[in-house]
């Protein structure tokens, strides 16, 4: 019973690191088979040695070998068990893990999902049977068989070269033969369950495709056609199955009788008969799981190929090493940035424009307002800008490095602030601001908080920073939640903040203030501030006035509004407004 198809493929990688605990299962097995076969020896010799009435020392040692064969039994026996799932177990995780990493390098269009279900699924579980019903009773076999013989031959020399002889037909010539007979079936039977799994997978997943092609009848009767041909092909290999069941049987009881006669032939008394007849029957016991391993592991073979295969894909080249970003403040340029987003309507498939080949340049350590009406494009500039969005055209420079080729990780520690979804958790105020930089001390919170107009809040909660806020900011006003969210994006103090509509929730005098602090406090990194309120904003160094994903003003907030055009209008309307 080769296995080394699978061993090529890499499938026992996943079982080597879990080697200890396999071959303590084992042992478990070996240990629970040979005190299964001391039972009956120790039986037998006690059930013949006391219809001679001996005395009662002279059945003592037998009485406790067998109570500790039989418990020991049981006990090495669950041993087994537990240990053979164990390791079965968590070499199929491991497995899996490497069959999912295979997946995700094979090259598209090699594989349906179908096929790719059943790699991970059914293929990935015959390692399973490979262990724990292939190559654990082979050991036992082997041990349990070689101590029968030497327990016969003990008793009785020739019985043990007959038991031997038993052995040999119980443990390879019918396994071979069962081999033979169940080996077209079992191919036909793993060939179909791979089919049936695609065609169910198309039925199931392409339900709503199949009825508007009209084609959900003819689906779904070939994988009724692949369930009744996988059907014949199980019960093929079940009668092969109950064949070679019943002809183990029949050789373990002549194994038995042949033992018994030839040790009768040989003069043996009838103690030494009784042991050798029984210990050949527990022997060829031991051995008879062989032919339904053998049986097995034709089974499960072509699915370890499959997988073995797949291990075998080559890995994609891997990307470029990430370009390390400069520290410091940083400077963000977006050169022909496109974005757009995908809608269905009017019958088909469309898309809306938030960037349209914007160009802009914000040098390192500038304060730079984004305004304009809705949908104009200023959100999905500072998104682009931290890597949250990936334009579909143009390039994104932070400090003179292309955002794609650096670390992920790195850029979104370099541009970090506040997006209008920022969240709340559940825990103290104190900790809600700790997310931004863990090591930050007492004098930092307070500064941030300050800044933020969050210290006149926190000093009127129950608790002052110890107060627990709800998950989302429950327990807080609007403007107290909007205070938290800013004081935590200015504790982090990064080389680019990016802030979005920072001060929405709070009234007109303190958003004022609070952007006008933005903008004039001095160190910090670049600042991006998109904000609907234009009062403050004559201490921004540059306002940019976007449309329709584009720019179409910018400049020092005296000089737009000096001249007629849309930020002039923006301001004329928020004048209206007070």
């Amino acid at each position: 019973m080769s296995t080394g198809g699978v061993r090529a493929g890499g499938v026992w990688g996943a079982v080597g690191p879990h080697g200890v605990r396999l071959v303590a299962a084992g042992l478990a097995g070996v240990a629970a088979e040979l005190c299964g076969l001391g039972l009956v020896a120790a039986a037998a010799w006690l059930i013949a040695r006391a219809a001679q009435q001996p005395t009662m020392a002279a059945l003592g040692l037998a009485i406790v070998a067998v109570r500790g064969c039989a418990v020991g039994k049981g006990a090495f026996r669950y041993l087994e068990r537990l240990a053979g799932h164990d390791v079965a177990l968590r070499a199929l995780a491991e497995l899996r893990g490497r069959v999912f990493d295979a997946l995700a390098r094979a090259p598209r269009g090699g594989l349906r999902e179908g096929d790719a279900l059943t790699r991970l699924v059914a293929d990935v579980d015959a390692v399973q049977d490979l262990l724990l019903r292939c190559v654990l009773p082979v050991a036992a076999a082997l041990v349990c068989g070689a101590a029968g013989v030497a327990v016969c031959g003990a008793a009785v020399a020739v019985a043990g070269g007959v038991l031997a002889a038993g052995l040999v037909v119980a443990g390879v010539l019918l396994p071979a033969a069962g081999a033979v007979l169940s080996g077209r079936a079992a191919v036909r039977v793993a060939a179909e369950r791979q089919v049936l799994a695609v065609r169910a997978l198309e039925v199931l997943e392409g339900g709503h495709d199949l009825v508007v092609f009209g084609a959900r009848d003819r689906f779904a009767d070939a994988a009724a056609v692949s369930a009744r041909r996988l059907e014949r092909a199980e019960r093929s290999a079940a009668a092969a199955s109950a064949w070679v069941a019943g002809a183990g049987a029949a050789v373990q009881g002549v194994t038995a009788v042949a033992v018994a006669w030839a040790a009768l032939r040989a003069g043996a008394d009838e103690v030494a008969v009784a042991v050798a007849a029984l210990t050949a029957l527990v022997a060829v016991e031991a051995v008879l799981p062989l032919a339904a391993a053998a049986q097995r592991l034709r089974e499960v073979l072509p699915a370890c190929r499959r997988v073995a295969a797949l291990l075998r894909t080559p890995p994609r080249p891997g990307p470029p090493r990430p370009v390390s970003l400069p520290p410091g403040p940083l400077s963000v340029r977006l050169l022909g940035v496109r974005v757009s987003y995908p809608v269905s309507g009017g019958g088909g498939l469309g898309e809306v424009v938030a960037l349209d080949g914007l160009d802009l340049v914000v040098e390192a350590g500038r304060r730079v307002a984004f305004v304009g009406a809705v949908g104009a494009g200023k959100s999905t500039v500072l998104a682009v800008a931290s890597g949250e969005v990936a334009p579909v055209a143009g390039v994104v420079l932070l400090g003179g490095r292309e955002a794609s080729s650096c670390d992920p990780d790195a850029v979104r520690a370099a541009v970090r602030g506040l997006a209008q979804d920022a969240h709340v958790f559940a825990g103290t105020v104190r900790a809600n601001l700790l997310l931004a930089r863990p090591d930050a001390g007492e004098q930092e919170l307070r500064a941030a908080a300050r800044r933020a107009r969050l210290l006149e809040v926190v000093e009127r909660l129950p608790q002052g920073w110890d107060t627990v806020v709800g998950a989302g900011g429950h327990g807080l006003s609007g403007g107290q939640r909007q205070r938290l969210l800013l004081a935590r994006a200015l504790l982090a103090d990064p080389p680019v903040l990016v802030l979005d509509e920072p001060a929405e929730a709070l009234d007109p005098a303190t958003a004022d203030a609070i952007t006008r602090d933005l903008l004039t406090a001095a160190g910090g990194g670049t600042l991006l501030l998109v904000t609907h309120r234009l009062a403050a904003l004559e201490h921004a160094d540059e306002v940019v006035v976007l449309d329709g994903g584009r720019v179409v003003q910018r400049g020092p907030h005296a000089d737009l509004l000096a001249r007629p055009g849309p930020y002039r209008d923006l301001w004329d309307a928020e004048l209206l407004t007070v």
